[in-house]
């Protein structure tokens, strides 16, 4: 304390602390007016995304959903779908189509991820809606649980998407595609979208932690070994009684005339 004291006195202690209290006051001052200059920024970013998503949606959707995403004879309204419908319909390549009225398919992506963005952004702003999520969001390896999906997806998927997640036919010359080779935060959005012929499963009827199981069981059936052999597809008995009845039939017709032949 006495040091401290002897310090004091000094003739540039007057100074010091002057010059350490402006420096202080300046750093509080930036870190102060940093934060709404940052929320500013955040707001202006989204603004400008939903800006260029709404140019885009109008050279390339409005001519089917309505110059306001308003739907019309051909598409339905987009107002409350949702980031969510239009980061799966887009970003699998299912949307834009040319013939409504057949069911849209899996293709190569007419727009990049960030035009999909931008687009997700202008329909999230018309209404409320389910949003998009990214990969990385979805910890499946950490938080799912194999059995569990495996349960739930053959109690809530199967009947369409086939057992073992390869895919099935339904009514009207529709079908279920297969789920292998599908990105995790895509088959998360169809959930929660019911895109087409598929059902909402909405947080009370699958939770967001079972979702998850159930995308990590279909993992492991994308990843797990077929140790029997050639696996026909995996769509079940069907492929296998077929593969019997083409070969076996094939060789009990060959050995017949083989006979007949041996008689002569």
């Amino acid at each position: 304390m006495k040091k401290l004291s002897r310090y004091r006195r000094h003739k540039f202690a007057a100074p010091a602390l002057i010059i350490a209290a402006l420096i202080s006051l300046g750093t509080t001052f930036s870190i102060a007016s940093a934060l709404p200059n940052a929320q500013h920024m955040a707001v202006t970013s989204q603004s400008t995304l939903i800006e260029e998503g709404k140019q885009i949606f109008a050279r390339g959707c409005s001519s089917c959903h309505g110059l306001n995403a308003e739907g019309g004879s051909i598409a339905p309204s987009l107002i409350g779908v949702g980031a969510a419908s239009v980061d799966f319909q887009v970003g699998t390549g299912r949307m834009p189509m040319a013939d409504m009225s057949q069911q849209a398919m899996r293709k190569k992506p007419a727009y990049t991820e960030a035009e999909t963005a931008a687009l997700a952004a202008y329909v999230a702003s018309l209404a409320p809606g389910p949003a998009s999520v990214t990969n990385e969001q979805l910890t499946f390896e950490r938080d799912g649980n194999v059995a569990q999906g495996g349960e739930l997806f053959r109690t809530n998927c199967a009947m369409c998407h086939n057992f073992a997640a390869q895919g099935g036919a339904l009514s009207l010359g529709k079908y279920a595609p297969t789920l292998m080779g599908v990105e995790p935060k895509q088959i998360y959005e169809a959930m929660i979208t019911g895109p087409q012929s598929m059902p909402v499963f909405s947080d009370k009827t699958i939770t967001p932690s079972e979702k998850l199981s159930i995308i990590k069981w279909i993992k492991a059936a994308q990843n797990e070994p077929s140790l029997g052999g050639a696996s026909l597809g995996r769509v079940g008995p069907v492929t296998e009684g077929l593969l019997i009845w083409t070969l076996g039939l094939g060789l009990l017709v060959g050995v017949a005339v083989w006979l007949t032949m041996k008689a002569r």
